[in-house]
C-alpha cells in the first residue's frame, strides 16, 4: 500500500503546484526526500520508542532489515513508527524548501500534510490486510469484531478484535477530504501553516483516541497516567498543531506571492 501512497501522492501533488503556478520540476524532489524522511524516520522512531534494547542486542537490525542476534537471516524491516517517520519527514522538508523550492517550510507542509492524510489511510490498509497494529479483543456480536487467525495465538483460539486499522483509516479519508476543500474551497492556503496546522491536531486526535482500543505495539515501556507511548508520542503533536494555527496568522500571503517566480 505503500506504493499507492506514494502514487496518489504524487499525482495530487503535481495537482497542487498546477493550481498554485509552481514548476513541476518541483515535484519530484519532494518525493525523493519524503520517501528518506519516512523510511529512516519510521524505522528509528519504532527502535527509539518501543525497541531500544536492539541498538544493544541487534545493532545491524536496526539499520539493515536483517538480524544477527541467534545466527544471520533475512527479516524485513517488521518496526516503523509514524512518530518517528513525522519528525524526520518536517526535517527533510526542511531541506526541500530552503535548497530546492526556496520556499516558506510551512507552504510545503500545508500542502504535505493533504497529501499524508490520505497516504496515511492507504498504509492503513495495508495494515489491516496484513493483520497488522491489531485491536483490543472484543465482544463476537459487536459490529466492529473482525477476525484475525494470524494474531491470536496467545489466546489459543481465534479471538474478535476492534479493526483499528479500519477506524485509523476512515478518520485519514475524512480529515483528506476536510483539507481538500478547504484548500480547493478557500483562501486558507495563503494563510501558511494553516491548513498544516489543523492537519496535526486532527490526525493526532484520531490516533490518540484509536490508541485505546490497539493492542500494545511493541515494548510500550512510557507510559502515563493510563496512556500508552503512541498516546503520550502524540500529545506533542496535537500542541505544535494548535502553535502552528495560530502563528499562521502572521505567515498570509496573496495569490501573486503563492506562485514561485521562475
Amino acid at each position: 500500500m505503500f506504493i499507492f501512497a506514494f502514487g496518489i501522492g504524487y499525482v495530487l501533488m503535481t495537482k497542487m503546484y498546477q493550481t498554485d503556478n509552481v514548476n513541476l520540476k518541483y515535484v519530484e524532489p519532494i518525493f525523493t526526500w519524503t520517501l528518506i524522511g519516512t523510511i529512516l524516520g519510521a524505522r528509528m522512531g519504532h527502535v527509539i520508542f518501543y525497541q531500544p534494547e536492539l541498538f544493544k542486542e541487534d545493532f545491524w537490525s536496526v539499520f539493515l532489515p536483517i538480524s544477527t542476534k541467534n545466527g544471520f537471516k533475512f527479516t524485513g524491516f517488521s518496526g516503523l513508527a509514524s512518530h518517528g517517520a513525522t519528525i524526520a519527514v518536517i526535517l527533510t522538508t526542511l531541506y526541500y524548501s530552503f535548497k530546492i523550492i526556496k520556499k516558506n517550510p510551512f507552504w510545503v507542509y500545508d500542502r504535505l500534510g493533504i497529501v499524508v492524510a490520505i497516504g496515511g489511510a492507504f498504509v492503513r490498509m495495508g495494515n489491516f490486510f496484513n493483520s497488522e497494529i491489531i485491536g483490543k479483543p472484543v465482544d463476537p456480536s459487536s459490529p466492529f469484531a473482525i477476525l484475525f487467525p494470524q494474531q491470536s495465538s496467545e489466546y489459543g483460539v481465534t479471538v474478535p478484535r476492534y479493526p483499528t486499522q479500519l477506524f485509523e483509516a476512515v478518520g485519514y479519508v475524512l480529515l483528506f477530504i476536510l483539507l481538500w476543500t478547504l484548500y480547493r474551497k478557500t483562501d486558507k492556503k495563503y494563510q501558511q501553516g494553516w491548513l498544516f496546522g489543523l492537519f496535526f491536531i486532527i490526525l493526532w486526535a484520531i490516533r490518540f483516541f484509536v490508541e485505546f482500543l490497539k493492542e500494545p505495539q511493541g515494548d510500550e515501556f512510557i507510559s502515563f497516567a493510563g496512556l500508552n507511548t503512541g498516546q503520550i508520542l502524540s500529545i506533542p503533536f496535537m500542541i505544535a498543531g494548535f502553535i502552528i494555527m495560530l502563528y499562521s496568522k502572521n505567515l498570509k500571503i496573496t495569490e501573486a506571492e503563492n506562485a514561485k517566480p521562475e
